[in-house]
């Protein structure tokens, strides 16, 4: 049913509800609609302050006001659900009282010189999102997933990275010889081999490659790389979590840029 040029949601057999619930839970669900689900205010502000255009606005019906339905108006199409059924769609713990529909970008082309971000098989969505706010903060506009990498456009990478996906150049999918388009030198990183990394002149641009939680980075992406760099740890630890690993070696590059 529809009112006021809104569409109402009661039933958790409407079709458009079902659809809404695959792209929200299902992790590769967005790869066969060809669309993706924001949840919550601050990621959809994000991608309106990016100049994301929303096809659908989603909200629970205890928050569709004036105030929200003005805020709605950014997107084409507006879907009010009841709240019971909106706790259902959401994966959070606390659900949000609203969401996006977006359009999932075109595939990019592969940047040759582009400062680069490499995820090897990074398999945690949290780890992969953190790292994608941490490639948009410090100048990596590209950011490669080698294949068996957490989907990109998950709900839960995405809201891990907060709204960094829409700053950068996303490829995933690929194979390890997709690097050998890379003009760039790749560097890797670990907690025992390589140099010191505070201790390296750092080139620039580059593309830092980081590797599976257990596993680190593969023998082939390994074998592409001009540079190997160890972190300090004298506290002893036998490694950092790759996303903790990740923020110090991309801030190493920024602050080697800005001097």
């Amino acid at each position: 049913m529809s009112a006021g040029g809104a569409q109402f949601v009661h039933s958790a057999a409407n079709a458009l509800f079902k659809e809404l619930r695959r792209l929200a839970q299902d992790s590769t669900a967005y790869r066969k609609q060809g669309r993706i689900w924001l949840e919550g205010d601050h990621l959809c502000r994000a991608a309106l302050a990016r100049g994301v255009s929303p096809t659908l606005a989603v909200f629970c019906e205890s928050s569709w006001s004036a105030g929200e339905a003005d805020w709605a108006r950014a997107a084409g199409r507006q879907v009010v659900v009841a709240d019971a059924l909106f706790a259902g769609l959401s994966s959070l713990e606390s659900p949000a009282r609203m969401g996006f529909v977006v359009d999932l970008p075109a595939a990019a082309a592969l940047q040759p010189e582009a400062g680069t971000v490499i995820l090897d098989r990074v398999q945690d969505a949290g780890n992969v999102g953190a790292i994608l706010r941490c490639a948009a903060a410090f100048g990596f506009p590209q950011v490669l997933a080698i294949k068996g990498t957490a989907a990109l456009w998950s709900p839960k990478v995405l809201r891990s990275a907060m709204g960094a996906h829409f700053g950068l150049r996303l490829i995933e999918g690929l194979a390890p010889e997709a690097l050998d388009a890379l003009a760039v030198p790749v560097i890797t990183t670990s907690s025992h081999d390589g140099e010191l990394l505070h201790r390296r002149e750092l080139p620039w641009p580059c593309a830092w490659a980081l590797g599976h939680e257990g596993q680190g980075v593969s023998a082939e992406i390994a074998a592409r790389a001009r540079l190997a760099v160890r972190i300090a740890q004298p506290g002893g630890e036998e490694s950092l979590n790759v996303a903790s690993a990740a923020a110090i070696c991309l801030h190493a590059s920024a602050a080697a840029r800005v001097g």
